[in-house]
Order: structure tokens, then sequence, then C-alpha cells
């Protein structure tokens, strides 16, 4: 894999505030009210959000998992908009200092080179949103989900936050179906098959912020579609929250694959949920890279409810000092013949903490369905710690299933061998956590698996020796 160059500032650097909206810190029904009366939305979803709310007031913070009890709601600022009017397609109307930053984080290079379309969201709306006129002429839809509500609503009212993820679903649903805004929203026509993937970008800009962004996913029968999702945010010595929410549905014979380069900042709490509904013989693919956040709770989740349909989970997740990156899948088997794949990697160091938290259930109506888990912990140090905690419930005998778990540390027998051959100690760690991470980085194009390899190795640097 080529040289990646190591420089954090892309990611740190933030611009001055700006907002020609901006909601007051907390939650009520006023704020919602405002943010739904700002996007001119129907009733339904005002209604929607209502519910949402009053489920989110209802609901208790979670007991289990990582400690939240630094995260105060009641501080974070719900709603900014940085720029008036609509999203741009034409990167040149997007203010100066925002396209500066998509600029220094490789966004409209990516597009010209390897994309099909893009969307950028900045704060809590989209800024900047295009797709290539050879997938609008095939009737791909591939637009911000504000956009999606006014244009599209009766897709939107189908699917939006009612057939995969309720807002009753956890508590950080709810709080995400009450004061969503942004995402993406992509359609693919039954037949189609979009060769090359769509981005979105999610930058979080000023201190104190929520991020809300909802995903939305319909691929029609026989189509296909790769999503690759990036996120990023300054250090701040406030916490920002990041509760997105998606949702896929892939139907017959349909393949979607969601990848994710996540690079929070560590005063981020990352809460987010994602879950996917797959019809007969299709198949869903979840990638994702998890690190830079101070809390990570990420379980992306798999209903295969159509004979033959097929899941693979492939994730890596890297914990330093002061960071919990708690993180895992979940796949619900309930038709015959049924496969799903999970692949877990996890490196921590510095008194980081990762931990795999997974569910898989196999119900009496999925017939020779075949399951196989994988999770491999990586630690640097003493300190460090790494759990796996793996949860099989099994109510069909004729299924076919593997779990496999390992637990170790980087030996000095291999560093030994390496810098013996004039490697320094540093490089040669390095190279161990890229051979590591190698299932991960294949199964992404090329430019994000550098992108990942330059974050784990950013994330290492000058921490090891």
């Amino acid at each position: 894999m080529p040289e990646v160059e190591k420089n954090r500032e892309r990611f740190d650097s933030a611009n001055e505030e700006r907002a020609v909206v901006k909601s007051n810190k907390g939650l009520s029904e006023g704020t919602i009210r405002e943010i739904s009366d700002e996007k001119d939305e129907p009733q339904w979803m005002l209604e929607k959000r209502l519910r949402a709310f009053r489920h989110f007031q209802q609901r208790p913070v979670p007991g289990w998992g990582p400690d939240l009890s630094d995260l105060e709601i009641d501080e974070i600022t719900p709603f900014l908009k940085a720029d008036e009017g609509r999203e741009k397609s034409d990167w040149d109307d997007v203010p100066d200092d925002i396209r500066g930053t998509f600029e220094d984080l490789g966004i409209p290079e990516a597009e010209r080179e390897a994309l099909a379309g893009v969307g950028g969201q900045y704060e809590s709306e989209v800024v900047y949103q295009n797709l290539k006129e050879q997938w609008e002429e095939k009737g791909v839809i591939f637009c911000d989900m504000d956009t999606a509500v006014q244009e599209h609503e009766d897709l939107v009212k189908e699917y939006f936050m009612s057939k995969c993820v309720p807002p009753e679903d956890n508590k950080f649903s709810a709080l995400h179906g009450a004061v969503w805004s942004g995402g993406s929203f992509v359609y693919v026509p039954e037949g189609v098959e979009v060769e090359i993937p769509v981005q979105a970008y999610f930058r979080m800009n000023s201190k104190g912020m929520g991020q809300f962004e909802h995903t939305l996913i319909i691929a029609e029968e026989n189509s296909k579609i790769h999503y690759i999702e990036g996120c990023s945010a300054p250090q701040y010595t406030r916490n920002n929250l990041h509760a997105g929410c998606v949702e896929v549905f892939v139907k017959e014979d349909a393949h979607v694959q969601y990848s994710t380069v996540q690079n929070w900042s560590k005063n981020t709490y990352n809460l987010n949920t994602k879950r996917s509904l797959v019809d007969r013989n299709g198949t869903m693919e979840w990638v994702s890279g998890s690190m830079g956040s101070k809390v990570t709770m990420l379980y992306p989740s798999t209903h295969l409810q159509g004979k033959g349909a097929k899941d693979n989970h492939v994730t890596i997740a890297f914990a330093g000092e002061g960071q919990n990156i708690d993180t895992g899948a979940k796949v619900i088997h309930d038709a015959p013949d049924t496969k799903s794949t999970i692949e877990s990697k996890s490196i921590s160091q510095e008194g980081g903490r990762t931990n795999y938290r997974g569910l898989v259930r196999v119900t009496d109506r999925a017939d020779r369905s075949q399951v196989s888990v994988e999770c491999d912990a990586m630690m640097f140090d003493a300190e460090s710690t790494s759990d796996t905690e793996p949860y099989v419930e099994i109510q069909n005998n004729d299924v076919d299933m593997a779990h496999e778990a390992t637990v170790g540390s980087i030996g000095d027998e291999e560093i030994y061998y390496l810098t013996s051959r004039g490697i320094e100690e540093e490089e040669a760690k390095e190279m161990i956590v890229r051979g590591f991470i190698e299932p991960i980085a294949k199964e992404l194009p090329l430019e994000y698996a550098m992108e990942l390899n330059r974050l784990i190795e950013l994330e290492m640097e000058g921490s090891l020796g």
C-alpha cells in the first residue's frame, strides 16, 4: 500500500462558528417545533418528532456498556444551520471556509476521481449534494433527507423510522427521531447497479454540538449500491454528541455495502443506531472503522427476513488513552438458508478500552442457516483492556455455527525479528498493526483503505516505543 502522510491538522482544525439559525441548548417541545418549522416539514413529520421526544423523556440512559454520566444532553445544541438556502451542487457555490474544510479532507478530489456522487454535511444540514448524470438518468436518487421529505414524501413516509428503526427502539434512537437533521436518501431502482460508490461526509465544527443525520437507503430488486460514510470533528474541551440513524432496505436479490471510516474527536460521544432488513437472496455488507471518539456505542444490525439472505460484518475498533470503544454486530436469522459472517478486530493502547458486544439469533424458521463469528483483539500494554461479549441464541437444530475469539499483545519476538532487520521499532509495530487490520482494509476501495491506515498511524504516532 502506498505511503501515507501523517497529518492530523486537517481533522482537528476548526473554523470560526457561523450560524444563520441556532437552537437553544437542550431539548424541549418548542425547540423541536422550531426545527420542523425551519424545514417547512409536513404535519406527519412533526407529529413523528413529538412522539419520539415523549418516548425519549420516558426512557432512562442505558445502564449497561460505557459510562455516559458525563454526557449532559441539556448542554448540547441540537440544531445549527451554517448557511442560507438549500444545498449546492457546485463546490464553488459553497462558502469559502466550509468548502476549504471539505477540500482539506479531500472530499472534492475523491468525488472527481472515484465516486458516483457526494453529499457533504456541515453541522446540522447538507451544504453540498451531487450525483453524476449517468446515474440520474437511470433513476437513481441521491439527495439529502430534508429534500427527500419534500420531493419524495411518499417513499419517506413509508420507510422513515417505521419498518426498520422505530424511535422506541432505544433512548438515542428516540432522541434522533425528535431532532434529526440532514443525512442522505438513496433510492436505487430495480435492476440498476451503481458501479462506483457514493459518499456522504459528516462534519461537526462547533463545540457543544449535536449531529443527528439520518440515512435511508432503499435498494430495489436486483440492484446494487456501495455507500461510504465519513465523519470527523475538531477537538474541544466541551463534549459533542453524534446520534445518527441508518436504515437500509435490501430487496430481493439486491446488494448493499455500507462502509464507514469514523474519526470523531476525543470529546465526542458517538451513539449511533444502524439496521438493515434483507429480503430473499439479498446481501448486506457492513464495513466499519471506529476510532477517535471519547465513547462509541455502535452495533450495526441486520434482520435476514428472506430465504437465502446474507449478511457480512467486517469491523475494526481502535481505543487510546481515555477512550471506550464499544462496538459489535447483531444478526437475526429469521428465514431458511440464511448466512452471516462477523469478523471483528480491535486494538487498544495507553489504557484504552475496546469491547466486542454481539448478538446472533437464529429462529425456528431459519433452517439450514450458517453463522460464523471471529473476534480478535490486540493490546499494546498492560493498562489497556479488551473484552468480548458474544451472545448466541439458537432456536433451531439445523444450524451450522462457528465462533472463534483471540486476545493478545504485540510480542517481543515479532518486534525483535523486524528491528533486527533494520526497521525502527515504531515502524515495526505499525507494520504488525497493518497486517492485523488488512482483512478490513481490503474490503474498502483503495483511497479509503489508505485513509483507514492513515488514521490508525495517527492514533499510534508518538505513543510507541
